[in-house]
């Protein structure tokens, strides 16, 4: 897919870069895939590939609950095998969860730059803040947004709007990356710079050249195009 090289000018007022959490800050997919099959083999299941799992993760629990045991589901079942597959995943939260290549040198970066950076992430913060804490970014992000601390989740922009009063800026100047639609939408919708993760966890046939955003990076070094003084 062709990587967006050359920062929109809305970029060249950044004070701080956001990310979404899973599939484009971290790659969680190991150990939500670990847990989705130790589930599946609770239930006397056959496990998934760790493929058809991955290009899942960035849609939630609940969209991983019904990619292995279907869209049918009743609603006490369904819950019952969510709260299930979230503890099982609490239990091993970083045992494979690792910053995405390239991530540490972009994170020095920004630092390096004056600048911020922080995360906006639908995961609910009772997942969220172990996690940061157990990748040794809890003393670094500027601000930590998750599911559930504000009253909306992404799509609407209102994590991203928190996160701009959190660190006293206005939206323009702040870029926004993530690898699944409703973060473009989500970013664009707050007036920020958005760059959409092609590195990601993208379903078969997803194009993120078509979700509108300002530009599409397929590795995470080519972040450092959109920062000021690159």
């Amino acid at each position: 897919m062709p990587a967006a090289l050359h920062p929109a000018p809305a970029a060249c007022d950044l004070r701080a870069v956001l990310f979404d959490l899973d599939g484009t800050l971290a790659d969680t997919a190991p150990d939500l895939g670990e847990a989705l099959n130790r589930l599946l083999q609770e239930q006397g299941r056959p496990p998934l590939p760790y493929e058809r799992i991955r290009a899942h993760v960035s849609q939630g629990g609940a969209a991983l609950v019904r990619l292995g045991f279907g869209t049918e589901l009743d609603g006490p079942r369904f819950e019952a095998l969510r709260s299930r597959f979230l503890a099982l995943y609490q239990n091993g939260l970083c045992a494979r969860t690792r910053l995405f290549p390239g991530m540490t040198e972009v994170l020095d970066g920004i630092e390096a730059q004056g600048m911020r950076w922080g995360i906006v992430t639908n995961k609910p913060a009772w997942l969220t803040d172990p996690l940061v804490c157990a990748l040794g970014l809890s003393g670094r992000a500027a601000c930590v947004v998750s599911g559930d601390t504000t009253g909306q989740r992404k799509p609407h922009p209102e994590p991203l709007l928190h996160a701009c009063r959190t660190l006293d800026l206005r939206p323009k100047q702040c870029l926004y990356v993530g690898d699944d639609p409703r973060d473009i939408q989500a970013g664009n919708a707050a007036g920020m710079t958005t760059l959409a993760a092609g590195y990601g966890y993208l379903p078969e046939g997803s194009d993120p050249t078509r979700w509108a955003a300002d530009g599409v990076i397929s590795a995470v070094a080519e972040l450092r195009h959109w920062l000021p003084g690159r």
